[in-house]
């Protein structure tokens, strides 16, 4: 096996499995919003924004992928390159995946709550961004990798 071939493992696990996070995230507070809107229509707003926070690490995968890009296109990857991408894009992709589960599943209970009366739009905001916080860190391994 080529080493060039470990790094693009790495890149498209970083892409998958972020993206798969944000899917099941978005799903599951998406689902939750559904359910709030048979109580309460009028506070779709908040609905919608609770329901979108999980789509982020998808993009911070995506935002991997091009900085990643340039360390598997500037010619011949060593081993030592390949390793670096392949693990630096596998701390993302697994960052992502669960990160953007959980959150989604923060956000379905704040949804929930609001759709039950409760005024916890903002402090379901101020919970929601912890579980994304790992997701950063994942893509902060990825940027300085790339540095």
């Amino acid at each position: 096996m080529e080493a060039i071939v470990l790094a693009y493992i790495g890149i498209g696990l970083m892409v998958g499995l972020s993206g798969i996070g944000s899917i099941y995230g978005v799903s599951i507070s998406g689902n939750a919003a559904i359910g709030a809107m048979k109580k309460d229509a009028s506070a779709f707003g908040n609905y919608m924004v609770l329901s979108a926070l999980p789509s982020t690490q998808g993009l911070y995968g995506f935002v991997g992928f091009f900085m990643m890009q340039p360390m598997v296109t500037s010619g011949d990857v060593s081993w030592t390159t390949a390793a670096t991408v392949f693990g630096a894009s596998l701390a993302m992709g697994l960052g992502g995946l669960f990160s953007g589960i959980r959150q989604g599943q923060v956000c379905a209970s704040g949804i929930a709550a609001i759709g039950s009366g409760h005024k916890v739009f903002a402090n379901t905001m101020i919970l929601g961004v912890f579980p994304e916080l790992y997701a950063i860190l994942g893509l902060l391994v990825v940027i300085l990798s790339a540095a």
